[in-house]
């Protein structure tokens, strides 16, 4: 018989897995006749640049190239040295540890700064993977409302579910699904917010800032990280957005150089301990030697834009009230008319799939992945209005 944890993730996991493996996008998922603007998948070949380095780096170049990896030195000191030129902060490599993707480094940042029974705080609608990890790690979530109708953070709302055992608070920006950047304002105020009720509660409070679409931008936005704010903050971060490749699993978390000496130190001194008990939580050898090659590289922004920009205007003649994204590569939409679900069922019969926002306990509300291919958006334009028109 599992564990209660086990099952209590299970639960958490449900709606996702039951989404992917057994509704109607189950059966067609992989089919090349639908227009898939489900999740974060590649629908075009990937970046030459990407496919170069793997290839580049799996030859070997010594007897040692494919033996045990930790956070190897050299892309450890690269990622600290792009990551302060970034977010303009004092890293040390000793900051970073290099992870098998955001999962990774978020899997990390909970070993590190939760004990059981431990409450974290986030904002929904949110990512469908904090409640099942948090309960993984024998921590207690806690829920929040974005304030509506644009989705800000509901700093009043963060502040009120601060209790005697909340030990963390996890900001996603830019934020999925909304798209949404949080500017130095609303992030300067949780900081301050953050500091009074640590102060008040006799016990620290660590803020785990999400950020791996930082890089992908719209419209020359900005972005300001928590880090620069907060000193208790930790940023994990992935690679698989930027090169659209997450099955290559490439991230980190980092610590904030403004922590103080010694709560720094001993956390840089427990990442090795919890990437170890987490089994192994270090990306591959290959993946480490291509990192010089690859810290640079990004898909197509202005592909995003356009297709960003061809939806959002479809959508919203068909009736749909669309979320203006900053970042990311998703559009955050609302269903039109009536039942969500008898919506979704239009659109499929029409071989087009979204992400209902039932996954994400916001039912009705959908998110498209940009990253489909155009050809996928030129198929979902007029299926997109002839499910939002019909009464059938």
């Amino acid at each position: 018989m599992p564990s209660n944890r086990s099952l209590a993730t299970d639960r958490a996991f449900a709606a996702v897995r039951n989404f992917v493996f057994d509704s109607r996008y189950g059966e067609r998922r992989g089919d090349p006749d639908i227009a898939d603007f489900t999740f974060g998948n590649p629908h075009e070949m990937p970046l030459d640049g990407l496919v170069s380095a793997i290839r580049d780096t799996a030859l070997p170049g010594n007897k040692d190239w494919f033996a045990y990896k930790t956070s190897e030195e050299e892309p450890q000191a690269l990622v600290a040295a792009a990551l302060s030129r970034e977010l303009d902060l004092p890293f040390e490599p000793a900051d970073v540890a290099l992870t098998s993707g955001a999962f990774g480094a978020i899997a990390v940042a909970l070993r590190l700064v939760l004990d059981a029974g431990d409450e974290a705080i986030y904002s929904e609608p949110a990512w469908f993977c904090y409640e099942p990890m948090l309960l993984a790690a024998d921590a207690k979530p806690r829920k929040v409302a974005l304030a509506m109708p644009r989705f800000d953070l509901d700093l009043d709302a963060i502040e009120a579910a601060i209790g005697p055992g909340t030990r963390l608070v996890i900001v996603n920006t830019p934020h999925n699904p909304t798209g949404r950047i949080y500017g130095r304002e609303v992030l300067t105020a949780l900081a301050d917010r953050l500091e009074r009720a640590s102060n008040r509660i006799g016990h620290r409070i660590f803020l785990l800032s999400d950020e791996p679409y930082r890089r992908l931008r719209f419209d020359g936005r900005g972005f300001v990280s928590p880090a620069t704010l907060y000193p208790w903050t930790l940023i994990s971060y992935s690679y698989g957005k930027v090169l659209l490749a997450p099955g290559q699993r490439l991230g980190y978390l980092a610590l904030s150089p403004l922590m103080n000496a010694d709560d720094r130190a001993a956390l840089q001194d427990a990442m090795f301990a919890a990437q170890m008990s987490l089994g192994w939580c270090f990306p591959n050898a290959v993946m480490q030697y291509a990192l010089p090659q690859l810290e640079g590289l990004s898909i197509d922004l202005a592909a995003l834009a356009r297709r960003r920009d061809r939806l959002t205007s479809a959508l919203t003649a068909a009736g749909s009230d669309v979320l203006p994204p900053h970042g990311t590569f998703y559009l955050w939409a609302k269903w039109p008319n009536g039942d969500p679900e008898s919506q979704w069922r239009r659109l499929v019969d029409r071989d087009v799939f979204v992400l209902p926002g039932s996954i994400m306990n916001t039912p009705e509300y959908f998110r498209i992945s940009l990253t489909a291919s155009d050809a996928m958006v030129d198929r979902a334009l007029p299926a997109f209005r002839q499910a939002f028109s019909s009464n059938v």
